[in-house]
């Protein structure tokens, strides 16, 4: 076993440990938690939203979810699943009232102004990612961002492992394919 299956493994292991703590009202666990998976659901929500703001927003949002459900949750080893399933629903809600507001007032975006090659890249990579569909992105950023399963992505978006799997190979090829400058 590789050290860092290994230390992915032990990492699992002591979320586990933290939900069950949370769940017997455990406050510090709740808070260790909390700073452990925010980092990961900022970064992910912010890939799937396209805005720090925002992001910081659905975060929010996501960890109140938590909170309220986390008594629910039966089987510890799929918190993070379920936690991303939360997240996804909640920016799934952002771009619907984000979309709702657009139509309604009918203004465009600011846009960054990029000065290195490096930038330039990730903002090819966002505008790609960007042009993706709502769940191919999700998919997408799941497995690449955050390192889940396809079990871990089928579960976190209620779709069967087959649906899952579909969507991560066309958000693979529609990203290829953008990013090599193919408009098919």
């Amino acid at each position: 076993m590789s050290t860092a299956h290994h230390n992915a493994n032990t990492q699992r292991l002591f979320d586990e440990y933290l939900v069950l703590a949370v769940r017997s009202g455990d406050r510090a666990a709740g808070e260790r938690l909390a700073a452990r998976w925010r980092p990961r659901l900022l970064r992910t929500a912010r890939r799937l939203v396209g805005d720090s703001t925002a992001a910081e927003d659905v975060v929010q949002d996501t960890w109140i979810g938590i909170a309220r459900g986390i008594s629910r949750l039966k089987d510890p080893a799929r918190f993070p699943a379920w936690t991303f399933g939360i997240l996804q629903r909640r920016c799934a809600d952002h771009h619907r009232r984000h979309y709702r507001e657009r139509e309604r007032d009918a203004t465009l975006g600011d846009s960054d102004g990029a000065t290195a090659s490096r930038a330039e890249a990730r903002l090819e990579l966002d505008d790609a990612f960007a042009q993706l569909t709502h769940e191919h992105r999700t998919a997408a950023v799941l497995f690449y961002g955050e390192g889940l399963t396809l079990a871990e992505i089928a579960t976190a978006t209620a779709v069967p492992l087959g649906t899952a799997k579909s969507r991560l190979f066309h958000a693979r090829r529609q990203l290829r394919d953008l990013l090599e400058g193919d408009p098919s």
